[in-house]
């Protein structure tokens, strides 16, 4: 068994599981595994395999992780050659038989990048300094098990921009996104922090009292911990992987700019 580092862009996939008539990163991976021919076309989801976690569509990754049967030559650079740009292993590890990608991981991380530039500072680090802990976040998913989870905050800051890390043992459907969205309603001012008693309260809320979804793009799980497995780095792959990456940040980045501009038009001047 073995098990691999990837980090995706997800803005083009419809989430990470495979499904039968869209585009995923889980079926964009299989679909490398046969074209290698590690697994037939007819069952292209190899022995023994699982993934760290299910992410949305749009959410992006550094840290995703997917464990198999796969033989020794199979490095992060072999399986690149038959992946898209968009999807880069970079790291792998040799695991046990018994090895499951997702029972196994003890922490995970996600991080989200919030663009609020009307956000009260303080007061954000006051929110996610009231949801560290342990919490019963039955109003933060539409999921009824595994709602009960300590969970740990970290915040930084760049312009308008705030680094929002939360890492748990795991994380109901939902949880991280929603989380980040009261976050920001009471930083801006559109909720009042006293909603969070409520929402932390063994009472259901729902309706227009319950919290929607953040928009996906912006998160990425960005850390999988399995204690005992020390993964070794493909410095090529990585390096590949930067560049890949950079490129495409580069292009984003100036496309960005053409929409500042656009943001800015100035009717002074018809």
């Amino acid at each position: 068994m073995r098990a691999f580092r990837l980090a995706y862009d997800g803005a083009d996939y419809f989430g990470f599981q495979r499904q039968p008539t869209v585009s995923t990163v889980e079926g964009t991976v299989f679909d490398a595994l046969v074209a290698l021919d590690i697994v037939p076309e007819s069952e292209p989801k190899p022995n023994g395999y699982a993934a760290a976690g299910r992410t949305d569509r749009g959410v992006s990754a550094t840290h995703q992780t997917v464990a198999f049967a796969a033989p020794e030559w199979l490095t992060p650079r072999a399986l690149n050659s038959e992946l898209p740009p968009a999807i880069r292993a970079w790291a792998s590890a040799s695991v046990g038989d018994s090895f499951h990608a997702t029972h196994d991981a003890e922490r995970r991380e996600y991080t989200y990048l919030l663009y609020a530039p009307a956000a009260d500072e303080e007061l954000l680090r006051t929110v996610l300094s009231s949801l560290s802990g342990t919490h019963d976040f039955h109003n933060f998913t539409p999921d009824e098990k595994g709602t009960v989870r300590t969970l740990t905050t970290q915040v930084s800051r760049d312009e308008h921009v705030f680094r929002i890390t939360l890492s748990a043992d795991g994380f109901a459907r939902q949880l991280v996104r929603r989380l980040v969205s009261i976050v920001n309603a009471i930083a801006i001012g559109d909720r009042s922090i006293d909603a969070l008693d409520t929402l932390l309260s063994a009472e259901p809320v729902s309706g227009p009292a319950g919290v929607e979804p953040a928009p996906p793009e912006p998160l990425i799980l960005t850390g999988v911990h399995y204690p005992g497995v020390s993964f070794t780095v493909d410095t090529e792959a990585w390096g590949r992987a930067q560049t890949l990456f950079q490129n495409q940040h580069d292009r984003l980045v100036a496309r960005t700019a053409v929409l500042s501009e656009l943001a800015s038009l100035d009717t002074q001047n018809p």
